[in-house]
């Protein structure tokens, strides 16, 4: 059974999912973060795939894929890294990145190692929905895998029903058009494009990401949607704490107090 719908069956609401890029800040840390984070309470990880080009991240994330690929991260290592995860970690495993990497590597062995690995979902920002009906569906329902798809504030009514009926797990609601990064604060355009989507009432669940990096921004986010992402705010912890443990206490503080 995928992981994913599970998580919503028991936890409908208050979802903490968080980005990390796999390879940093060193390149056997994957393992490390991944269990730190279920251990201390995470809901859902993602697990960035380093890529030279990232653009829908801003600049923290854009530097962290920059050093985990110098450390000497690929897709191949990093499927090794995760190929003893399952028996520790049973919260849900998403994969982020793009399109180039997975390509390369081949989609159906992507697919396939994903499913292999006991990875749930897959989100890849610049799929276009057509190539995902096409292509990439026949594989999520051959692997059991979920691909996530991104809504922004642009997305027309009509194609984030579109999505809505053609995905499963969950929809990825981008805050802003915008790259990834912190904010203090939603602004009130903002706010009005949260309350559209959840008049909408749509079948899938909804998780808030890019921009949510404290207590205020975590909260309006969950106020709006079942859940929340964070990355860049976990990136910047685990360039700063002395160890991953010390940064995820201080992620999971920062979003409480």
């Amino acid at each position: 059974m995928n992981r994913i719908p599970s998580l919503f069956e028991r936890k409908p609401s208050g979802i903490l999912s968080v980005y990390f890029t796999a390879g940093f800040p060193q390149l056997e840390d994957t393992a490390a973060i991944i269990s730190t984070l279920e251990r201390q309470g995470a809901d859902m990880i993602e697990i960035g795939i380093p890529f030279s080009d990232p653009m829908a991240d801003g600049p923290v994330i854009q530097q962290s894929s920059s050093v985990a690929l110098q450390n000497g991260m690929t897709l191949k290592k990093l499927f090794a890294q995760l190929k003893d995860i399952r028996p520790e970690v049973s919260l849900p495993l998403v994969m982020m990145g793009y399109l180039n990497p997975v390509m390369q590597y081949g989609v159906e062995n992507f697919c396939r190692d994903c499913a292999a690995a006991g990875v749930d979902g897959i989100i890849l920002p610049d799929l276009p929905f057509d190539d995902y009906i096409r292509d990439y569906k026949p594989l999520a329902d051959k692997y059991n895998l979920h691909f996530i798809m991104l809504i922004t504030p642009e997305t027309s009514p009509e194609r984030i029903r579109l999505i809505d009926e053609h995905t499963n797990g969950f929809i990825y609601m981008v805050s802003t058009a915008s790259t990834t990064g912190a904010k203090d604060s939603f602004d009130e355009k903002t706010l009005d494009y949260f309350r559209r989507i959840n008049a909408m009432q749509l079948k899938n669940p909804r998780l808030i990401g890019f921009g949510i990096s404290n207590k205020s921004t975590c909260d309006t986010a969950l106020q709006h949607a079942n859940g929340a992402i964070i990355g860049s705010r976990f990136i910047r912890l685990l360039s700063n704490e002395p160890t991953i443990e010390k940064a995820v206490k201080t992620l999971l503080k920062d979003l409480t107090v």
